[in-house]
């Protein structure tokens, strides 16, 4: 088997590489899990700059806008992106809503909603977790009933990645209280701008805003609002969780956390040599490439499975996994080869590599949380992979 890839997707790796680079400023450095946060206008540039050329949706089929691309291609766009720290890519619409509504969504839905994602023109948000509901999502609480053409929602969701950014949310509620748990749901979209909604910002740990809370008060939506079958949400969520759970994220960006680390331990010197001639630093550093490297073989064995027309649920819970906790491993690595200087957050004045190691230190235990935790991961490799009994 050879691990190679063919002459276009290395001709389309290196157009991209080139593309971003002249695009980002000088002094871009990104950070963080969402680049994006640094600075807003920028990535809705970089996104409509992305979708003009085609490769914001270059997965999707020709006839919703994109270019019947293979996964191959997708996974190098979403590598770059990600080792270059990169603005612009739409993970919850191009990514995970709209490859949804291509299967469960209605024709107005399509012809309503794949446009605007397609052209970069509307951010989606996720609104699945709630404050008592987060990998046993079932029991979530937030209700919907129907009141003639409308559904009335109260309930919040927590953890709303990029709600405070968002122009609509897609979303989980119950439909039906008597139905057992995973059933009654229902699978709806829901414009922000809606009277009685509120979202209330969460600052992480890395001091960054991301996550928020969503609160619903008698919110009115239309009917034709729902995706899917009402009470048949269920299996729409497990749709968009499959388009949700890519590895190869987390390879690029650990690679790209070693590459910076490897560089400032060859140039900075500690009792007059350099700190890579340590060798506990040396064997650390190389353990972790390998772990990178087999994390991202993992994500591109997924995208190859998907090229051949198979459906890799096992490989992609393994690829998540795998790569979710590689990355934390790799920050936590990175932390201790800068040893008590790595502490220094983003701005203060003696943090090496400009606080970043320390920052997605912090972060990387979400990572292993975010998309299904790494408990849950496990579980779909026993039940589903191993063919193993529910304990």
């Amino acid at each position: 088997m050879e691990f190679k890839f063919n002459p276009q997707e290395d001709s389309f790796r290196q157009e991209l590489r080139q593309f971003i680079q002249d695009e980002l400023p000088a002094d871009w450095e990104g950070g963080g899990r969402w680049p994006e946060e640094s600075n807003w206008e920028l990535t809705r540039q970089m996104r409509r700059k992305l979708a003009q050329r085609g490769w914001l949706t270059m997965h999707w089929p020709r006839e919703y806008g994109g270019q019947d691309a293979s996964p191959v291609l997708s996974a190098i766009y979403n590598e770059e992106l990600a080792y270059l720290r990169a603005p612009g890519r739409d993970i919850f619409g191009v990514r995970m809503l709209g490859p949804t509504l291509m299967i469960h969504g209605s024709e107005e839905q399509k012809r309503t909603y794949l446009p605007p994602i397609a052209q970069g023109e509307i951010q989606w948000c996720q609104g699945f977790s709630e404050p008592e509901a987060g990998s046993d999502l079932a029991s979530l609480n937030t209700r919907a009933v129907r009141d003639g053409d409308d559904y009335v929602i109260n309930g919040s969701k927590i953890w709303t990645t990029l709600g405070h950014r968002a122009d609509a949310i897609f979303l989980l509620a119950r439909t039906d209280p008597e139905a057992p748990k995973h059933r009654g749901i229902s699978f709806i979209l829901v414009d922000l701008k809606t009277p009685g909604i509120q979202v209330r910002p969460i600052i992480n740990m890395a001091e960054g805003h991301e996550f928020n809370q969503v609160i619903f008060d008698n919110v009115r939506v239309p009917r034709r609002n729902l995706v899917g079958e009402e009470n048949r949400g269920w299996y729409v969520a497990v749709t968009l969780l499959d388009f949700e759970r890519s590895g190869i994220d987390y390879s690029a960006i650990g690679r790209r956390l070693l590459d910076e680390v490897f560089q400032y331990a060859r140039e900075t010197q500690r009792h007059g040599q350099p700190l890579l001639q340590t060798p506990w630093i040396r064997h650390v550093l190389a353990d972790r490439y390998i772990e990178c490297e087999v994390a991202r073989l993992m994500a591109y064995n997924v995208a190859h499975m998907q090229e051949q027309g198979q459906v890799p649920n096992k490989e992609a819970s393994m690829s998540k996994v795998f790569g979710s906790e590689t990355l934390h491993r790799v920050a936590a690595t990175c932390m201790e080869v800068l040893g008590m200087y790595g502490a220094l957050g983003r701005g203060e004045q003696w943090a090496p590599l400009k606080g970043r190691v320390q920052e997605h230190w912090m972060i990387s235990f979400s990572h292993k949380i975010a998309a299904g935790t790494s408990e849950v991961q496990r579980n779909i490799i026993a039940g589903r992979g191993l063919g193993l009994p529910r304990g």
